[in-house]
């Protein structure tokens, strides 16, 4: 059964989905099978492969809410073995038509049963927010990435999510676990980057990744031609840095099995 995670951060702009969609391209160029769902009315992960919403039959609105199978609802993507669930902007009105279904926060979880075996990794691209359907993808997933940007304000909203994280926990997921804080638009050369790190690693310790994302022009410009950096310039240190990543979460998971 394929290993699911969210990205996740209420925080707005911390690389979500540029995480997504990099990590994903990245654990497929290692021979993994991969699904990535865009659980985010921004639609940002479907636009970043270059697939345009108005072409797809369904997408997670559908599913959600019209109770549509996932199996058939994924849309092959440029890059081999990596699958696409596809968001609408439909997708935010979802909230409301969630609160009076049975058993709300699992819909999502019921779901993914269907497509799980299929997959190797399924990774949930989440919306800045801890609405329902973030709250649905945290109760589906096994664990959450959290990607936090290399900038003053990083640890602010961190207190929020895990507070979260810990409820569902009590009450919904009792099996989250967080799979890492990874650190995001990391500039090296600035001071400031570098003690949010350390700071990082002295709440979190082993928590975080050893991975750091770096700030990379050709990570920004890859999604405006539907491509994640990987195919858009696979040595730039943007693509380079998603690779070492997706070798660390396979690593650990190998280690933990």
């Amino acid at each position: 059964m394929g290993k699911i995670i969210a990205i996740a951060n209420q925080k707005g702009g911390v690389g979500k989905t540029t995480t997504t969609i990099n990590l994903g391209a990245s654990l497929a160029s290692n021979g993994k099978r991969v699904l990535i769902i865009d659980a985010d009315p921004q639609a940002n992960a479907t636009s970043g492969y270059g697939i345009d919403p108005r072409t797809m039959t369904s997408s997670i609105y559908e599913c959600l809410v019209d109770d549509y199978p996932l199996a058939g609802s994924q849309v092959p993507t440029c890059v081999d073995g990596l699958d696409l669930i596809g968001s609408r902007i439909d997708l935010a009105g979802a909230e409301l038509e969630l609160v009076n279904k049975d058993d709300r926060e699992r819909v999502l979880s019921r779901l993914l049963v269907s497509v799980a075996e299929e997959y190797d990794y399924i990774l949930i691209d989440c919306s800045p927010s801890l609405g329902l359907i973030t709250v649905n993808a945290l109760t589906a997933a096994n664990s959450v990435i959290i990607p936090v940007q290399a900038e003053y304000f990083a640890l602010e909203g961190i207190s929020k999510l895990l507070n979260t994280i810990r409820i569902i926990k009590s009450r919904l997921n009792p099996d989250l676990e967080i799979e890492g804080f990874l650190l995001t638009m990391y500039d090296a050369r600035l001071r400031l980057a570098n003690q949010i790190y350390e700071e990082l690693k002295g709440h979190f310790g082993e928590m975080v990744f050893n991975t750091v994302i770096p700030r990379n022009i050709r990570l920004s410009e890859a999604p405006s031609h539907g491509l994640p950096a990987l195919l858009y310039d696979p040595e730039s240190r943007g693509a380079t840095s998603h690779v070492m990543l997706a070798k660390e979460i396979i690593s650990r998971q190998r280690h933990r099995a």
